[in-house]
């Protein structure tokens, strides 16, 4: 049987949504909107949404928040910061920075799934400094040097 890790969720409200993962396959668990009204969206506005939840990841992991595909791809809905951690020792409400990049303004209602939540194993690494690094075929080939 596989080890798998709890993830401890205080709700601040009792009648807020518990993340969930929409099918047996997910990798995320849906995050939905805690807020008491609509929230409008002009074009290429930025708003934090709150989710109105607190976690607690298990030692050695952290969350990502990630844009729902199906919001980005069809309202240009989607996070300002692409995805955010979640490190394990944070312990305040978990909130959205969201931007709607689209020509058209957007509402999320109270309860919409906003985001999507994954949790991930952590490795940390031994810093060592060095006066130079190996090199390798591509060397310091920065953006698109390996091709599209």
């Amino acid at each position: 049987m596989k080890f798998k890790p709890e993830l401890k969720i205080y709700r601040l409200k009792n009648n807020l949504t518990m993340p969930s993962y929409a099918t047996e396959g997910s990798a995320g668990m849906d995050l939905t909107a805690a807020i008491s009204e609509p929230c409008e969206f002009k074009p290429f506005e930025r708003k934090l949404i709150q989710t109105g939840i607190i976690i607690e990841l298990p030692e050695g992991y952290e969350a990502q928040i990630r844009s729902r595909s199906g919001l980005s791809i069809k309202h240009g809905m989607t996070l300002v910061n692409c995805v955010g951690t979640i490190d394990e020792d944070y312990r305040g409400e978990i909130c959205v920075p969201m931007i709607n990049l689209s020509q058209e303004a957007y509402t999320i209602n109270p309860g919409d799934r906003i985001a999507q939540m994954i949790i991930s194993s952590v490795q940390k690494v031994d810093i060592i400094e060095v006066r130079e690094v190996s090199s390798t075929s591509r060397s310091s080939g920065g953006f698109g040097s390996t091709g599209y």
